[in-house]
């Protein structure tokens, strides 16, 4: 009986950093070397230059720097350990995605993907060109066969393996996240691994990558489809697969460590906290700052930012006006002492009434509207913009999906910001993650979130005064923004026809706000931005 031991390197590359990039995998092949006397190490896809490196690709430079890159590996990587790793390359006049085999001190083989996605957030045919042969590599007597992430979620490359004799399917991945993404990929391998009769192993990228974050979840599947071993989700490390040959079945998994299941809340909300986390350290901020309101919405974001930096990094910032309640501005400052952030109070009164009073004339003779409540917000706005310039902080904006996609934002006023949290997050999803935020330690005044939400611009002013319940919008938008139904479709479904007009018409008439917005964290299966483009000038007409 034979074993061979293939170590899963579930870590976080930098996008263009190829030099270290290649240094922090010759250190975790050591480790894997160390620890779980690894056979085999096997990285996510594009592990070198980083994922998605998007038009770094065309950058002329790029394929020296490959060359150098892997070239040190080659030297400074354990002896006696195959490892498969993924990087772009240039091959007879044609770049492609490519998966290398290096063993000791040799580039034995490489795999070119097969299959480039070209939708919601991916555009590998704009880089790439396509690989159309299979790769099997033979290892100690185990003959892994090589794919590359979309490769899997089609039939034929996995077929092509099977046929070719592969005993185990090893894939590479960058495989982003949003919510349910974990379970539909573990139906994807149990499926393939069953249609194959052979163990996959599945190793994906984690981390965050401008609205981009990774979940990690590197995995094993046996011949049957069961799971056999799973790695954290969120978390970086090498995750140990034990291949045992038996001379009846051939190559099999031995079952190892398994994660348990999560709630669907803490999933989001650690998403949430890795791409906040990894794009202020990797952009070099020192921290964030953000406007608290005494809302549900700045006070979610605080959360998120606090567990993702530290407190010492978060500075959070009242700017009160004659419209904002007494309570808000206690849940606020309770909120800022529960949580340990500095925290100042900048009342706006003086700064909107000298605007005013410059508008005197102009605005002679109309009547009192959104401008006035627009100016109050982009007062903040530019209190908060001169801290971000005068400590090396950024901006953390706080507008949630239902907002931003209905327009219930004010442009230079709270969608300042460099990065934004919970951009790509509904309003309920929003209250769901508060709660279940204060089951782990209290970090959320529970008044914050039994209120009824208002921007307090206006006297009583509330959310529902303009749009409709929050279960309401979040249902139409859904099936608007990711379902792309039309609105009588929508209506069918049983919603009332103003409402969706309303919502509908709020949505598209509001494009030239999002194209605005700051970055944020992708966790729906279609988010604003990468993977929803609509013209901002046109005639279309919501209907059929």
């Amino acid at each position: 009986m034979q074993e061979l031991t293939l170590v899963m390197a579930q870590f976080d590359p930098l996008v263009g950093d190829i030099p270290g990039n290649a240094a922090r995998a010759a250190e975790a092949v050591r480790e894997a070397r160390i620890e779980h006397g690894a056979d085999i190490v096997v990285f996510p896809e594009l592990f070198l230059s980083g994922y998605p490196p998007e038009d770094l690709l065309l950058r002329p430079a790029l394929e020296a720097r490959l060359r150098k890159a892997r070239g040190l590996l080659a030297e400074k990587v354990a002896r006696d350990v195959l490892v498969i790793i993924g990087y772009p390359g240039v091959r007879e006049g044609k770049r492609y995605n490519l998966a290398g085999v290096l063993y000791n001190g040799r580039w034995e083989a490489e795999y070119a993907k097969q299959v480039l996605p070209n939708r919601l957030v991916f555009d590998e045919q704009r880089y790439f060109a396509a690989g159309s042969e299979p790769l099997i590599h033979e290892h100690k007597g185990v003959r892994l066969g090589l794919l590359i992430c979309e490769d899997l979620w089609h039939e034929a490359p996995t077929k092509a393996l099977s046929a070719a004799g592969a005993d185990v399917i090893v894939s590479l991945n960058a495989s982003p996240y949003h919510q349910d993404k974990p379970a539909e990929r573990l139906r994807l391998l149990e499926d393939r691994a069953a249609q194959a009769q052979r163990p996959v192993v599945y190793v994906n990228a984690i981390g965050g990558q401008d609205e981009l974050v990774f979940d990690g979840g590197s995995c094993c599947v046996d011949a049957k489809g069961e799971l056999a071993v799973l790695a954290p989700y969120w978390q970086p490390g090498l995750m140990p697969v034990s291949l045992r040959r038996q001379s009846a079945t051939g190559w099999t998994v031995m079952p190892g460590e398994v994660e348990p299941d999560v709630a669907p809340e803490e999933n989001l909300y650690c998403a949430l906290v890795t791409g906040l986390r990894d794009y202020v350290n990797k952009s070099g901020f020192n921290g964030v700052v953000l406007g608290l309101s005494g809302g549900i919405d700045s006070a979610l974001s605080l959360a998120v930012a606090v567990d993702a930096l530290g407190p010492q990094r978060v500075q959070a910032v009242m700017m009160p006006y004659h419209y904002t309640a007494d309570i808000s501005r206690e849940d606020a400052a309770r909120q800022a002492d529960m949580l340990g952030v500095h925290y100042e109070v900048l009342p706006i009164e003086p700064m909107v009434e000298s605007f005013m009073t410059s508008l005197a004339g102009v605005f002679e003779g109309t009547e009192r509207d959104t401008t006035e409540e627009n100016l109050q917000a982009r007062c903040r706005g530019v209190l908060l913009m001169a801290i971000s310039n005068k400590k090396g902080l950024m901006v953390l904006a706080s507008g949630n999906k239902s907002e931003m996609a209905v327009g219930y934002t004010t442009l230079y006023g709270d969608m300042v910001g460099g990065y934004n949290a919970i951009k790509d997050v509904y309003k309920t999803w929003v209250y769901r993650l508060a709660r279940w935020r204060n089951t782990q330690s209290p970090a959320i005044p529970e008044r914050v979130i039994e209120r009824a939400p208002s921007a307090e611009l206006a006297p009583d002013q509330q959310d529902s005064d303009s749009l409709p319940d929050y279960d309401v919008l979040d249902a139409v938008l859904q099936r608007y923004i990711e379902g792309d139904m039309s609105a009588e479709a929508i209506i069918a479904a049983g919603f009332a026809s103003e409402d969706v007009y309303q919502v509908i018409k709020l949505v598209d008439r509001c494009e030239y706000k999002r194209r605005q917005a700051p970055v944020g964290v992708r966790v729906t299966p279609r988010g604003f931005g990468r993977d929803r483009r609509y013209p901002l000038v046109n005639g279309w007409q919501p209907g059929e």
